[in-house]
């Protein structure tokens, strides 16, 4: 092959790959596929992507040790205080999956809030790659836990008959271009309905109280779908199902 045939193959291959990023950029990116709950009873991911962290903790406890001298309570995560111990399920979403967020309940929605990044946004290449290779902690390095941008929206319904609280954060990346709310606090929201989306890669962190019943469905590693997979659930009085310290 002469070097116009090699430049006319390069150009080929260039306009493929344009091609290809935009096509995912502008249009793969965004599809909402329909997701139908399931009718067993229980808490629902609220996004599509790889469990990263289960924990349960008390309010002043870490959920992760990122790396040495840096680490993840629920206060650095919800950027508030709480005082109640509280089951954490992280959810790493890639710049491939589903990026439009679902609610894990039937519920009101008490407060949406948004906080600024400490500093710039960090990137979120170590836990894309962590995820990707099947290299635990997935959490290892990944300093956007505490550090990026995000939205805590809170949702106030009910489990089994009883009243429960249960937080999203919505947790941008450094190439985020915007997280979005689609409700107002007040509004009623069915479980498994599009609350909110983030633009490209991200992480989203299910808050929700501990309870002596609540068994937590899923374990680090674990790939779940938004408004599908039952993440948390209720079986008679069994004990909270929690994970070893390097889960």
């Amino acid at each position: 092959m002469g070097a116009s045939g090699l430049i006319a193959l390069a150009g080929l291959a260039t306009a493929g790959a344009t091609a290809g990023y935009l096509f995912w950029r502008r249009i793969w990116f965004f599809r909402n596929p329909s997701r139908r709950p399931p009718a067993d009873a229980g808490i629902l991911s609220p996004a599509d992507g790889t469990v990263v962290y289960v924990r349960t903790v008390a309010p002043a406890e870490e959920v992760v040790a990122i790396k040495q001298g840096v680490r993840a309570t629920i206060a650095d995560i919800l950027r508030e205080d709480v005082d109640e111990p509280k089951l954490v399920i992280g959810i790493f979403m890639s710049p491939f999956d589903v990026h439009y967020n679902r609610a894990p309940l039937d519920a009101s929605v008490g407060f949406i809030r948004h906080y600024p990044a400490y500093g710039k946004n960090a990137y979120m290449a170590s836990m894309h790659l962590r995820t990707l290779f099947r290299r635990a902690p997935y959490y290892a390095g990944s300093e956007h836990i505490v550090r990026n941008e995000r939205t805590v929206t809170h949702f106030i319904g009910e489990h089994h008959g009883a009243p429960v609280s249960v937080y999203v954060v919505q947790i941008g990346a450094r190439t985020v271009n915007g997280i979005e709310s689609y409700f107002r606090p007040g509004d009623r929201i069915a479980r498994g309905e599009t609350f909110g989306m983030i633009r490209v890669g991200s992480q989203v962190d299910l808050i929700v109280p501990q309870r002596a019943t609540f068994i937590a469905r899923v374990k680090p590693g674990d790939r779940v779908r938004s408004g599908e997979t039952v993440v948390v659930s209720e079986q008679g009085n069994d004990p909270l199902v929690c994970c070893p310290s390097d889960a």
